[in-house]
């Protein structure tokens, strides 16, 4: 379900380019020099990405910690239904709650930090710059968060949150190199969608959790467990005061 990541991060593309837009559109790029301009944005990019990656890897050893409490397979269908719960909530119930009150004075240290960087015009700055800006609360993150859970596994978590930020990369570069270039209006349209594309990759994790056999998109349960081949598997025997590996 990785690809899932990469499809979450292209759909909400638009998103990223009204939520972080305006960093993008400021970041002190050399616009005269078009290697330059090419080197500094891949910095700006590889920060975020290494950012999301941080995070990736954060929350897939808790999603290991719920895989081997024994959520198992059962861990997607959970995900799967926190997403699609998440996304059509209305945002006037999650105002209540702010969920990023406990986070505060990290926030406030991470943008203190992005706005030293944006006033400096070194490598050194851009690559702070992106990951700093991929440290920011943003609703679609929260999402990728979710998926990155799902995984079990901290590498997968890594990977997941990687290839979302990858996908945000066309709309971002965008931003940096052309501006605010898309309107407002427009961005509203695809804000409509990107709840859609939310709804149908919830639907494939909790599918997937269900173990229907479907190849690539459900496979059963069965697949999904460790190997019972007695060729490559170890059983421990004990007798008495010694172990005997067979």
């Amino acid at each position: 379900m990785l690809w899932t990541a990469l499809i979450l991060g292209l759909a909400g593309g638009f998103h990223c380019v009204g939520m972080c837009g305006p960093i993008a559109f400021i970041i002190p790029v050399n616009r005269s020099s078009t290697s330059s301009l090419i080197f500094q944005t891949f910095l700006y990019h590889f920060g975020r990405l290494l950012s999301y990656s941080l995070i990736g890897l954060l929350f897939g050893f808790i999603g290991k910690g719920l895989y081997l409490a024994g959520f198992q397979q059962r861990l997607s269908i959970l995900m799967g239904v926190i997403m699609i719960v998440t996304i059509i909530t209305p945002v006037s119930i999650f105002s209540k709650y702010n969920f990023s009150k406990p986070l505060y004075k990290i926030i406030a240290k991470v943008k203190y930090n992005l706005g030293i960087y944006l006033n400096k015009k070194t490598n050194k700055a851009l690559f702070s710059i992106g990951f700093f800006n991929g440290l920011l609360p943003c609703g679609l993150v929260y999402i990728a968060v979710i998926g990155s859970i799902s995984t079990g596994n901290p590498v997968q978590g890594a990977l997941y949150m990687a290839l979302f930020g990858a996908g945000t990369i066309p709309m971002m570069t965008a931003a940096v190199l052309l501006g605010n270039f898309v309107s407002v209006s427009l961005r509203a349209k695809f804000q409509k969608i990107i709840p859609v594309f939310v709804i149908i990759i919830g639907l494939l994790f909790i599918l997937r959790g269900l173990g229907l056999g479907i190849p690539y998109i459900s496979p059963s349960d069965a697949t999904l467990q460790p190997s019972n081949d007695p060729k490559i598997c170890l059983t421990i025997e004990k007798t008495d005061n010694n172990a005997r590996i067979s």
